[in-house]
């Protein structure tokens, strides 16, 4: 296993008093303070334009990263589908912060969800990424499978996998 856990991305996306109320629960949960992320494009249906704040992240690293992950999973019951693995890296949602191991009930936000985002890289990642030479090595990509072993040996997490169905019509 030559790969790493490299970051953990909280973040919870909304506008106004929503994301008010998000950058207070993030920084409940990371001791961290939380950014707003700001619009880029214009979509109207949403009535979103560039400039508009519509969420706020906080990005945790090394082994606060480690720690944090191992009470979010908790809250997930250490259970993933396998649909949410993806190469390099895992998503999954809280749709209660009350669930987290070690949070209280804050007056002020409620009840809001978040979602989690974990990062995983190998030494040499950012040598494709420099503009000399640039290109995209494959081989320095981290398998869905490495992260399921992962997962299984340092947090004790269950996969669930999905059978496909064929119909045979």
């Amino acid at each position: 296993m030559n790969f790493k856990l490299e970051k953990v991305v909280l973040n919870i996306g909304g506008t106004g008093e929503k994301l008010d109320k998000g950058v207070i629960l993030l920084e409940n949960i990371t001791n961290k303070k939380p950014i707003k992320v700001k619009a880029t494009k214009r979509i109207p249906t949403w009535q979103v334009r560039p400039g508009l704040e519509v969420g706020t992240k906080v990005t945790l690293r090394r082994e606060e990263a480690f720690n944090l992950l191992k009470k979010l999973l908790i809250a997930r019951e250490n259970t993933l589908l396998e649909k949410q693995i993806q190469k390099n890296f895992f998503s999954f949602g809280i749709p209660e912060y009350i669930e987290i191991p070690g949070m209280e009930y804050i007056r002020e936000v409620g009840i809001m969800g978040l979602e989690v985002t974990v990062v995983f890289s190998r030494p040499g990642k950012y040598s494709g990424i420099k503009k000399v030479k640039k290109g995209k090595p494959r081989r320095l990509d981290v398998d869905k499978e490495e992260i399921i072993k992962y997962l299984e040996d340092n947090f004790q997490t269950k996969i669930i996998r999905r059978k496909k169905q064929n119909d045979n019509k």
